[in-house]
């Protein structure tokens, strides 16, 4: 996790952190995750593919250009065409997202408070179970993402070097 220490955050900044870090290191063909706010800022990424067997060498992240900020832009900018769409067609709330490409998955997730939990997958990853996992995390994380701990979080991610 690309992500800052712990140290000198709430409980609740930290809490979500850690489930950050066991979304990506127990799912298999999670590569990257990022949070990003209702205003397109990043509040949480990890840059660490993690899903592989432990006997399997791990390669670098490849893609979005292994960067959080690209991944996170991603999910702003899909979140937003997305929620465009679903009001064109009076399609309430925009739930889930899901794009599949050749060499990957991007699956986007609304959190309760207008967030947005994004994941860039393998291409061979199951896609079930990223979304059930996506769906544990927004359930856990959606009451503890208040504005001050948003608050929290963005000014971490800009301490970050």
């Amino acid at each position: 996790m690309t992500a800052p220490s712990t140290y000198g955050l709430s409980t609740q900044a930290r809490n979500l952190r850690w489930l950050l870090t066991d979304l990506v290191q127990e799912v298999p063909g999670v590569n990257s995750v990022a949070v990003v706010s209702s205003d397109g800022l990043l509040l949480l990424s990890s840059e660490t593919g993690a899903g592989t067997a432990a006997d399997t060498p791990q390669e670098p992240v490849k893609g979005p250009r292994g960067a959080s900020a690209d991944l996170a832009t991603i999910v702003s900018g899909l979140g937003s065409l997305t929620t465009g769409a679903a009001a064109l067609m009076d399609g309430g709330g925009v739930k889930q997202t899901m794009v599949a490409m050749e060499h990957g998955s991007v699956f986007i997730m609304a959190i309760s408070d207008g967030s947005l939990l994004g994941v860039h997958a393998t291409p061979d990853c199951d896609m079930s179970v990223i979304a059930y996992h996506m769906a544990l995390f927004v359930g856990r994380a959606g009451h503890v993402l208040t504005p001050e701990v948003r608050s929290e979080l963005r000014q971490s991610m800009e301490k970050t070097p």
